[in-house]
């Protein structure tokens, strides 16, 4: 079967050498080549003050502490997710409120959002879903209006644009996962960006048990507890060689994306999410609404392509049972919901034999 998504990897030639230098090195912990790749992965998607840790997971809690958020509050979120998003929310010991999508998209519904701002809120974490940019214009006003923190969950959306700046730009603080099935992997590993650089300090104590690196550990004094959320230089050594070899990948992503949004445009009973005026997405899954996502996934099936809905709504799940509220949208949204393959192992054959089949039904 043709994978929904697949891990890439730089060529050997670049990788094998410099993973054992770094291996042979005696320095395989923290380190510098850990800050040269927080500088590098920066400066190649033009994103500000950027923190290395150990998973996307990671970089969404100190994203969340570091906006405040505290036991009792409530962070307006989108059950149409990947579970750590939410169950990172209650790890802060905070109350997810789930505000419904927009059934075109799958990204949070901007008016749903206001709608549910109380006195307890303190951030909004809004996820680019499947590679595709919510409408972070119309977020931010809400977050200014009302003081609270907007944290973009870029998980799915590296290297996506919206209203012509790079996705992760936006938001208070933005965080990225480079976990194994994603556009660009460092085995496991996050990036957690913050647009105050004052907080870059308390970002990384924070990463490092509530210690400054560079103190004497007989000197050192720990005000805030923390959490050993680093990267190590092995993890930052795969993603500098990674970052040499990103681009053509995520290019690849969204130039077969572009194509089968073209080509399944005139589809009668399915279509592509609606993507607003100024979006660039990433396409990190292709994304179909369909009338019937089942017999997409068996037109699918009959030609060896992997396609399924992949994600459970988060407030399906029982942990969550007390925090479920009605999302007309989502409900609407995951009924129609496929998605299909469409990165850089997607060849020009497979694509036109995947439009071939959903355009002829058979």
């Amino acid at each position: 079967m043709l994978p929904l998504v697949k891990v890439a990897m730089p060529p050997r030639d670049d990788l094998m050498p410099a993973l054992e230098q770094v291996l042979y090195s005696g320095m395989i912990g923290e380190g510098e080549a850990v800050y040269e790749f927080e500088r590098e992965f920066a400066s190649h998607f033009s994103l500000p003050n950027s923190l290395a840790v150990s998973s996307g997971t990671a970089a969404l809690h100190l994203a969340l502490l570091l906006s405040g958020v505290e036991v009792g509050d409530e962070v307006i979120t989108t059950s149409m997710t990947a579970e750590p998003t939410n169950t990172t929310i209650l790890q802060a010991g905070a109350t997810p409120v789930f505000a419904d999508v927009d059934p075109t998209t799958g990204n949070l519904d901007p008016e749903d959002v206001a709608a549910c701002v109380t006195r307890r809120t303190r951030a909004i974490c809004v996820v680019h879903y499947a590679g595709y940019p919510a409408r972070l214009d119309r977020l931010r006003v809400i977050a200014d209006n009302h003081g609270l923190a907007l944290i973009e969950d870029c998980a799915h959306a590296l290297g996506a644009r919206f209203g012509g700046q790079p996705i992760g730009t936006i938001g208070d603080f933005s965080i990225f996962s480079l976990q194994a099935i994603k556009h660009m992997t460092t085995v496991d590993g996050g990036v957690l960006t913050m647009r105050d650089p004052a907080l870059l300090a308390e970002a990384r104590r924070l990463r490092w048990f509530g210690l400054s690196r560079g103190v004497p550990r007989t000197e050192v004094d720990i005000s805030k507890a923390g959490f050993k959320y680093n990267m190590n230089n092995v993890a930052a050594t795969i993603g500098l060689q990674q970052l040499r070899h990103i681009a053509p990948l995520i290019d690849r992503h969204k130039s077969n994306g572009r194509f089968l949004d073209t080509a399944l445009s005139a589809l009668p009973a399915a279509r592509p999410p609606r993507i607003p005026n100024g979006s660039e997405p990433s396409y990190w899954l292709y994304t179909l609404l369909a009338d019937d996502s089942d017999a997409v996934e068996a037109l699918m099936a009959g030609i060896g392509v992997s396609a399924s809905k992949l994600h459970r709504p988060n407030h399906l799940h029982s942990v969550f049972t007390a925090f479920r509220r009605p999302l007309p949208g989502l409900d609407a949204f995951y009924r129609r919901l496929v998605h299909m393959p469409c990165g850089w192992w997607v060849d020009d054959a497979m694509l036109q034999r995947i439009t071939r089949t959903l355009l002829s039904g058979a």
